[in-house]
This record gives structure tokens, sequence and C-alpha cells, in this order.
């Protein structure tokens, strides 16, 4: 186990350094552009005295004889207090007090790295608090938005203090163990990630530094303390306090975000009851909004003033009005509008997955999701997924079901369910789910996938599997397949099967194994 955690760091690494040039690029341009405005530089009490560094923009005309919405930023998982200088400037223009700061842990402030948790909650308060009394700002019209970690904060907040208005989640999280635990499975290259931007940008708190080494260890003794632990720094725990403050809640995703994928962030605007709004575009972690960080257009740069113009300000810009459910599919690069979650795959396709099938574990069959960010972004730049050559992987290792050719294009959008009947010889395992869409030439390109993990099932007894792999908009060409294949590693999970374990799949009469595939009605 220690060489895996040490592998994977080193995989990290990569990301990390990117993750740094980033920001030396977001902490060099913007101040230069933001000075303009008068950008101040302030440590401000968070909780417990702890120090945040932070900064504040406030319109140009402010003369201390009118207040203005404010807005709160805190920074994303590794990035300085800078990262946002260039949208404060903007928005402090438009008329908006900006206050931006670094998480607790990270740079210069204090405190340990607390992955949301209650200290960085009340974090928040404390930045309010001070805004209210040391900037022109307007208590009675207060948003908060982020990107990634400061966009789970943002939502968590929103839960505990009645004073925020609107919130835009930009790359954030709702439910913490479905994003990196879902199907009862470690998504070691994205935690990995985490991990070691926060050893080389910030400083673990105890705690987090526990957690970590738990979930790498694959402790099972430790597995509730695992789900207890993300659950209080989960947004959806909290969904009906955000529901009884009513604040005003956008929620913007990629579809190939590897850290917090798409599902859970859908199940959560499903339980939003106020004025909200989802839009799920191309992309990985972040890359979505990223150029909105450059001073760049972007288009969700763009709805985050407005849906604060409108729920702040009170302008009738018409954001209100729009279908709140907006997609972008990887295929076409349009956008398409839909009046709510469940609209979005009208209707369904089943494909039997008939037959019996045995497959050995504990190789890599070749299907894999990819890697940690690269992947999706070459999916979002120059739509080129992970792909297989679907008649070469073995069958020994992995199991292959194909749909007939379709004669006309198929819009698959929302979330593809698996159901089927495993039989494994050992008591625990791991299986992983993958949807291509096949070519004349039998390469397939990713569409999706998701794993699933098992503990405690009586060897050579069958028992069922009820999978959804990862949400998604994509569209296959006529001509084309679908491929549903499953084998047992992925570099993205970690694998639970035991050497030399044996899966089979079937498909009982009382009981048939199907995939299920949401389509865009035509």
């Amino acid at each position: 186990m220690r060489n895996r955690r040490q592998a994977l760091r080193t995989t990290a690494a990569v990301a990390v350094s990117a993750t740094l040039v980033a920001g030396g690029v977001l902490g060099l341009a913007p101040v230069a552009q933001a000075a303009t405005n008068g950008v101040r530089f302030v440590d401000i009490a968070g909780d417990g005295g702890t120090k945040l560094a932070a900064n504040i923009v406030t319109p140009a005309d402010a003369d201390g004889s009118h207040r203005y919405p404010l807005l709160v930023l805190p920074t994303s998982w590794g990035f300085p207090q800078v990262q946002y200088l260039v949208q404060a400037e903007k928005l402090a223009n438009s008329g908006y007090v900006v206050v931006s700061y670094n998480v607790r842990g990270f740079w210069q402030s204090g405190g340990g790295i607390e992955v949301g948790g209650p200290a960085d909650v009340a974090d928040a308060s404390k930045v309010i608090d001070w805004a209210l009394a040391n900037t022109p700002s307007d208590a009675g019209h207060i948003g908060m938005a982020g990107v990634s970690y400061g966009a789970g904060i943002s939502l968590l907040a929103a839960a505990h203090d009645k004073r925020i208005k609107a919130v835009a989640s930009l790359s954030g999280w709702a439910d913490l163990i479905e994003s990196i635990y879902s199907g009862r499975t470690e998504h070691s290259q994205a935690t990995a990630l985490l991990d070691g931007v926060g050893l080389v940008t910030g400083r673990p708190s105890a705690e987090t530094s526990q957690v970590f080494k738990d979930f790498f260890a694959s402790d099972l003794s430790k597995e509730q303390e695992l789900i207890d632990w993300g659950k209080e720094r989960s947004p959806a725990t909290y969904v009906d306090r955000i529901n009884k403050n009513g604040a005003a809640v956008m929620l913007a995703n990629a579809w190939g975000d590897t850290i917090f994928p798409p599902n859970q962030i859908a199940d959560f605007y499903g339980e939003l009851t106020g004025p909200k709004r989802l839009e799920l575009r191309p992309g990985d972690h972040a890359t979505a909004e990223l150029t909105g960080l450059l001073g760049l257009p972007n288009d969700v740069w763009t709805d985050t003033e407005r849906w604060f113009d409108h729920y702040l300000k009170g302008e009738d810009n018409g954001i209100n009005h729009e279908d709140p459910v907006e997609l972008k599919s990887r295929s076409t690069g349009g956008y398409e509008a839909y009046p709510d979650w469940k609209s979005v795959g009208a209707t369904r396709e089943k494909l039997d997955l008939a037959g019996t099938t045995t497959i050995h574990t504990n190789v890599d069959s070749g299907a894999d999701g990819g890697i940690v960010f690269l992947s999706s972004i070459l999916d979002q730049v120059a739509q080129v997924p992970p792909v297989a050559a679907i008649p070469l992987l073995p069958r020994r290792w992995a199991a292959v079901w194909q749909s007939e050719k379709y004669p006309s294009a198929q819009q698959v959008r929302g979330t593809v369910k698996l159901h089927t009947t495993v039989t494994d010889t050992k008591e625990s395992g791991t299986l992983v789910a993958y949807l291509y869409d096949v070519g004349p030439l039998g390469l397939g390109k990713l569409v999706s996938n998701a794993p699933y993990t098992w503990h405690g099932q009586t060897p050579g007894k069958p028992f069922g599997v009820d999978l959804e792999l990862f949400s998604t908009a994509y569209d296959v060409p006529a001509g084309h397949r679908l491929a549903l294949v499953v084998d047992t590693v992925d570099p993205l999970y970690i694998e639970h099967n035991p050497t030399g374990a044996q899966l089979t799949f079937s498909s009982p009469a009382n009981d048939p194994s199907y995939v299920s595939i949401p389509l865009r009605e035509q």
C-alpha cells in the first residue's frame, strides 16, 4: 500500500506543478489589472482568531455614501488569494464589493486544512462580519461564489448563514463521499491529487492527514468514520437548511470532472426547492471556468454575474425565466435547455446483457477511464476521449456486450444505469463498467464509466448490482454501436479483487440484466 500511495503522489506531482504554474500566472496578471480599483490586501480574523489572508476590491465610485451588494469568494484548493482578482475587478466595476480570502491552511492563511469542516464554514461568516464592518457593503444583499473548494465552502456557508442570499458553485461538490468514494470505491488518482496539492501548498490538519491515510489504506474498520467525516462536509447533508434559508443557488460543473463527478451535483440540484440553476459542460475539474479567471470571455462567469445581478441587485435580466437546466454537448458543443433534470433523458433504451460470462480479475484489460485531468481536457478541447479497440479486448479479463448498429444518431443525455447479477469466487471484489461508442473499425470512444465494490458477499452466491455511470451528454453517430465493457482494474480507482478471483455475470430469467441508456427526445 505504501508503494501504491507513493506512485499516486508521483502521478499527482505533474498536476500539482501545473496547478502552481497556473497559480503563478493568476497571481501576477490580475494584480496589475485590479490595481485600478484600489485592491487592498488585509488579514481577517477567522474562526478562533485564525488569520485569513484576503483582498478587497470596491467599486471605483465608492465614497462612503452608498452601500453595495457583497460578494465573498473563498479560494480553490491550493490556489493563492489573488486567484479571483480579474473577476473581482470586473464585478466591482459592476457595482459589487468583492472580498476574496485564502481558506485556512493554505498559503498565507493560518490554521490547518479542514476540507470544508466546521471551522471553514465559521470562517465564511467571520469574513462576512468583517466586510460589513469595514467595507461599504449591504447586509441585505450578500452572495458567495467560488471554484472547486471555494464552491463547496460557499454552499456549506449558505446552509449555516441566513444572510447569504445567492450562491454560485463552480466545479464544486454536493456529496463528498459520492465524489471520491462512489460505488464504495476509492477514487485514488483524484484523491492523490488533492493530497499532493495540499502537502505542497498548505498544511493539512492532523485529522485531514489521518483521513487521507485511512482512505488510501482501504481500512474497512475506518469506513464508517470516513463516511461520517464526508457527510459533515457535504452540502447535500444540509439541503433542508439551504432550502429553509432560501438562497438562490447556481451550480456549474463539467461532464468529465474526475474529482467531483456530475451525478452528485445533479442529485443535489433535484433536492433544492428555491431559485436554482444547473449548468453542465465538457471538461474536467475547474477547466470550464479557467479562462474566465485569466480575464478571457467565459460563459460560466458570464452566467455567474447574471445570477448575482438578478438575485442581489434585482435586475430584470431574464435569467430567472430561462429553462434552469443548461447542458453543453461533448460532441457538438451546442447548448441545450431543459425545464428540469428529469427532462434531460426523456426516453430510455434498454440493451439486454444476455448470456453468462466469466472473467478473471487483477489485470487491466485495456479499457479504462483515462488519466485524471488530462483525458477529460483532451475531450473538452479536441473531442478525443479515452479509446479502446473493442474487438481486441481480451475476453479473459473483460466482459463485452454490444448493441446493433444504429441507423440514426443517438443523443445520450443523463445517467446510464447498469443492472446485472454477479457471482464472485471471493467475498470482496471490484468491477468497473464502461460505455463505449464503437465505430465501424471497432475503435471505441469512452462515453461514461463508474466503479463498484462489494465486501462480505458469500463466495459462489449470485447477488444483484445496480450501478449508475457518470452522467454525460454524448452523440453516437449513425452507423455506430454502443458497447458495455466490464473489467476489474482501472488506474483511476483502488480495486479490491483478491488474487485469483473470478467474476461471473448472468441474466436470470426472473431478473434480466440490462444497461439503460437515457436519450434526448428527438
